[in-house]
């Protein structure tokens, strides 16, 4: 008989015996569930042309023989991790007002695709096979594009940090460290792992509801469950769409569908998603010990920016004392970067200094004037508390290079962020007692969160006495002619022997907090002989 034919018998025989099976249980078997096979007993009763279960068996496997030689479903290879997450992509992506507006804005901006792609290149393979391992949704490799744009070294006016926009509390309910050498919230591949394990708990929490366990990511469970509640109080639907959201949180969710919805239908948008190849672009190597970044480097054979790039977590020149000690290294640098380590004597791997205290000196001062932490002084000098007396030595770290050339520590970052301009005038605040960000913004007439931005920061972010803040401000409009207030112009006032700020207000009919506001000046200090002040007069009345 031709297979063909041989095939088509043995399955109709198959389906007919099953059937003959199932009906002879819900006869005899009236009350056991129709899942459950007939004891021995009941099979010695069935009638002969009935199969028994080892009759199912045997024409299972014999059907598995006849077609052991069918080909199975094609795995289809991707050398493109965008093209590996196209072809996985699953979530409904309905055609709202929400969502349309946000694909809108992408796709009018398509040079956004270039940054992103460029940025995530390093750690999007990485990212894919963890959510893949897990048998998460796939839609969530987009998820930092919405958080981040991709950015480790992100952060946001909420506080949040690093590539999946770690606020510190989640950080740390999430084990990421957080220390003056290290943010873990920074750390990708640290973060990746916290992440995914939050949007699972999220999932968890929310009942299997994607969408909500999302949009929990961005504003927390507890607002989501307060909302679920509110809308079964009313007996409303409680999907993402129903519920009564902020309004970030409600363009959160939109934001990935629409990136999803964009990559899913790329030709449709006219959008290109600049290649990225389909395997592994990084790997991770444990120094075990505390390092300087730039000697790193230079055991990976990279330049040191680029190490640090792929590290965003460190802080400062060196990893914290107390580790982590993990370098993300590119795969082709990994056994040159092994290889050199191990043959790195121990105590090579930082530099040191001795320095003898002298008379005024304080452990935070020290610390402060060598880029070190109190902790790390103390630690390696065997000190406890804050005591030391003048003429004591101390072995404190230190960088190998100049501070200036570690251009992504924590500090050089913030000096690069103070330094853009942002107007005319550049004030530079030092903050005193009882200082807060709303109050200096009043005092000088800006915006809080243009205030924070300037300098690196959240408006809620503690400032404390000592720190530096830069202020931008418009320089004030001057005319060629007079106008009812005059002609206002900048000069230079220096300071004479007997001077004080009330009289020198008093002089050039200005007000003395804006002088000591124009030249940040403490208003408790006396003046200076020969000290230059800036003012704004108006010259018509001088």
């Amino acid at each position: 008989m031709p297979k063909n034919i041989t095939t088509t018998f043995l399955s109709f025989s198959f389906v007919t015996l099953l059937s003959a099976c199932s009906a002879t249980q819900n006869e005899n078997v009236s009350n056991r569930s129709s899942l459950e096979l007939p004891v021995q007993s009941e099979i010695a009763q069935l009638p002969k042309d009935v199969a028994s279960p080892e009759d199912v068996v045997d024409a299972l496997t014999l059907s598995a023989i006849l077609n052991e030689e069918t080909p199975e479903p094609e795995v289809v290879q991707h050398d493109d991790v965008w093209k590996r997450i196209q072809s996985q992509l699953t979530m409904d992506v309905p055609q709202n007002r929400a969502v349309v507006a946000e694909r809108n804005w992408y796709v009018r901006h398509p040079s956004y695709f270039e940054r992103i792609s460029k940025r995530a290149t390093p750690f999007l393979y990485f990212i894919v096979e963890e959510i893949e391992r897990r048998q998460m949704p796939i839609e969530l490799a987009l998820l930092p594009i919405v958080e981040s744009a991709f950015d480790p070294f992100a952060y946001s006016h909420g506080r949040a940090s690093g590539l999946w926009q770690f606020v510190p509390g989640t950080g740390n309910r999430f084990k990421l460290k957080q220390t003056w050498w290290y943010d873990g919230r920074r750390d990708v591949i640290a973060a990746t792992h916290a992440a995914l394990d939050y949007l699972s708990f999220l999932h968890k929490t929310l009942e299997g509801d994607w969408l909500n366990a999302i949009a929990a990511y961005n504003s927390g469970e507890g607002r989501l469950i307060r909302a679920i509640k509110r809308n079964r109080k009313k007996h409303l639907p409680t999907d993402f769409w129903s519920l009564d959201l902020p309004r970030e949180t409600s363009a959160y969710v939109p934001k990935l569908l629409a990136l999803a919805d964009i990559l899913k239908n790329e030709e449709e948008f006219n959008i290109t998603w600049p290649r990225i190849a389909n395997e592994p672009h990084i790997d991770v190597v444990d120094a075990k010990g505390q390092i300087d970044l730039a000697k790193a480097a230079k055991l990976a054979e990279m330049e040191l920016n680029d190490l640090h790039q792929l590290n965003p977590g460190y802080n400062q020149w060196a990893t914290d004392p107390k580790g982590p000690h993990k370098f993300v290294v590119p795969v082709d640098k990994v056994e040159t970067f092994k290889q050199n380590l191990a043959n790195l004597p121990k105590n090579e791997r930082m530099s040191w200094s001795r320095y003898i205290v002298k008379s005024g000196d304080t452990l935070g001062l020290i610390a402060q004037k060598f880029n070190t932490s109190l902790a790390v002084l103390r630690d390696v000098n065997n000190i406890k508390g804050n005591i030391i007396r003048v003429r004591q030595a101390l072995l404190i770290p230190t960088s190998s290079k100049a501070l200036e050339e570690y251009s992504l520590t924590a500090d050089n970052r913030l000096i690069k962020t103070q330094s853009k301009k942002r107007a005319d005038k550049k004030i530079n605040y030092t903050v005193k007692s009882g200082d807060t960000m709303w109050d200096i913004s009043r005092d000088y007439k800006v915006n809080v969160r243009s205030l924070a931005k300037w300098n690196g920061m959240a408006p809620t972010d503690p400032i404390k006495p000592g720190q530096n803040l830069v202020i931008w401000q418009e320089e004030q409009k001057t005319t060629s002619s007079s106008t009812k207030k005059g002609v206002v112009r900048s000069v230079y006032y220096k300071v004479r022997s007997g001077d004080s700020l009330a009289r020198i207000a008093q002089k050039f009919k200005v007000k003395v907090t804006d002088i000591a506001k124009w030249n940040n000046l403490n208003m408790k200090k006396y003046l200076q002989p020969g000290q230059s002040l800036k003012l704004y007069v108006d010259v018509t009345n001088t």
